[in-house]
C-alpha cells in the first residue's frame, strides 16, 4: 500500500485564501524576482568585465551573487507556476533535489559571508600581507570549501527521503519543497532528520555569526587604534556593506526560526510570508548594498549605462 502512496506526486501550497488576488501577488513576485536577476546578473557582469573589481573582495562578491541567483532560480518556477497557472503537483525526486539545493545555499551564503568577513579581516588588520595572504589560488581553495560544506552536509538529511514511505498527505505548505515539510509526511522513523538539522545549524549559521562578530571585534580593536580619524572613517567605511548584508541575511534567519519556534498560533499565511521573506529579501537587497555603499561598484555601474561608454 505505501508503495503505491509513495508514488502520490507532491501538493505544493501558495497563499492559501488568497487565491482571488493571485493575479496580483504574481505581478509582485515576478516584478522582485526579475529584480534579483537583474542585481545580481549585473554585478556578476561588472565584476567579470572591469579588472578594478577584480580583487579577493569582490570575489566574495561574484560568489555571494551567484549564490542569490541560483536560490532564485530554484525556487522561481514552482512559485511562479502555482501563481500563473496554479500548478501545484511536484514528483518526488524534483521536490527533493529543490529542498537539497534551497537547504544546501542557505549554508552556502552563510559561508561565504564569513569568507567576506576574513577578507575584511586581513584588509584592515593585517593591510601589508593583504595580497600575500589572500592569494586567488587561496580565494578559489576557501569558494570550494564553502561550497563543499554546505552540499555535502546537506546529504545525510536528503538522502533518507527517497527512502522513505510516504502514506499520509501529500500537500506541502510552500510553494517550494522544503526538509522539515516533507519529512514530516513520512511514515517512518524521522529521529535522525529532525537532530540532523538542528546540529548542522548549530554547526553552520550559529558558529560562522559567532566568528563573523568575533572578527569584527579585532577589527574594531585595529579601527580604534589608528591614529587618524580619517583612515578610520575610511577603513570602517570598507566594511559597512558586508555588515549591512550579514544582519540583512540574520535576521531573516532569526526571524524565520522564531517563527516556526514560538510562532505555533500564528496564521498559515504568516509561516509562508516569513519563508518568501528569507528566500527573496537577501538576494534582492544585497546587489542594492553594494551598489550604494561601494564606490567601485557605482563607477562601474555609471560607466556600464554611460552613453559615452556605449558610443
Amino acid at each position: 500500500m505505501w508503495s503505491n502512496i509513495s508514488a502520490t506526486p507532491f501538493l505544493l501550497t501558495g497563499f492559501p485564501g488568497l487565491e482571488a488576488a493571485y493575479q496580483w501577488i504574481s505581478i509582485l513576485f515576478f516584478s522582485i524576482y526579475v529584480s534579483v536577476l537583474l542585481g545580481n546578473g549585473t554585478l556578476l557582469y561588472l565584476i567579470k568585465d572591469d579588472c578594478r573589481l577584480q580583487e579577493p573582495m569582490y570575489y566574495f562578491l561574484a560568489m555571494l551573487a551567484g549564490t542569490d541567483l541560483t536560490v532564485t532560480l530554484t525556487t522561481m518556477p514552482t512559485v511562479m507556476g502555482i501563481l500563473w497557472v496554479n500548478h501545484r503537483e511536484i514528483s518526488h525526486g524534483a521536490c527533493f533535489l529543490q529542498a537539497y539545493v534551497i537547504h544546501s545555499l542557505s549554508i552556502v551564503e552563510s559561508g561565504i559571508l564569513l569568507a567576506m568577513a576574513y577578507d575584511r579581516f586581513i584588509a584592515i588588520c593585517t593591510p601589508l600581507r593583504y595580497n600575500s595572504i589572500l592569494t586567488n589560488a587561496r580565494v578559489i581553495k576557501i569558494g570550494l570549501g564553502v561550497v563543499l560544506r554546505g552540499f555535502l552536509s546537506l546529504v545525510p538529511p536528503i538522502l533518507p527521503l527517497y527512502w522513505f514511505p510516504y502514506c499520509r498527505s501529500h500537500v506541502l505548505s510552500h510553494a517550494f519543497c522544503l526538509h522539515q515539510d516533507v519529512m514530516k509526511l513520512a511514515c517512518a522513523d524521522i529521529t535522525f532528520n529532525r537532530i540532523y538539522p538542528v546540529i548542522l545549524v548549530a554547526l553552520t549559521f550559529f558558529l560562522d555569526a559567532l566568528i563573523i562578530v568575533f572578527s569584527y571585534v579585532l577589527i574594531l580593536k585595529t579601527v580604534v587604534g589608528i591614529a587618524s580619524g580619517e583612515e578610520r572613517a575610511k577603513a570602517l567605511n570598507t566594511c559597512v556593506s558586508h555588515i549591512s548584508c550579514v544582519l540583512v541575511f540574520y535576521i531573516t534567519v532569526i526571524g524565520l526560526t522564531f517563527i516556526h519556534r514560538f510562532g505555533k498560533h500564528a496564521p498559515h499565511v504568516v509561516h509562508i510570508t516569513m519563508s518568501y521573506v528569507y528566500f527573496l529579501f537577501p538576494p534582492f537587497m544585497n546587489p542594492i548594498i553594494y551598489s550604494i555603499k561601494t564606490k567601485q561598484i557605482q563607477r562601474s555601474v555609471i560607466r556600464l549605462f554611460s552613453v559615452d561608454n556605449r558610443a
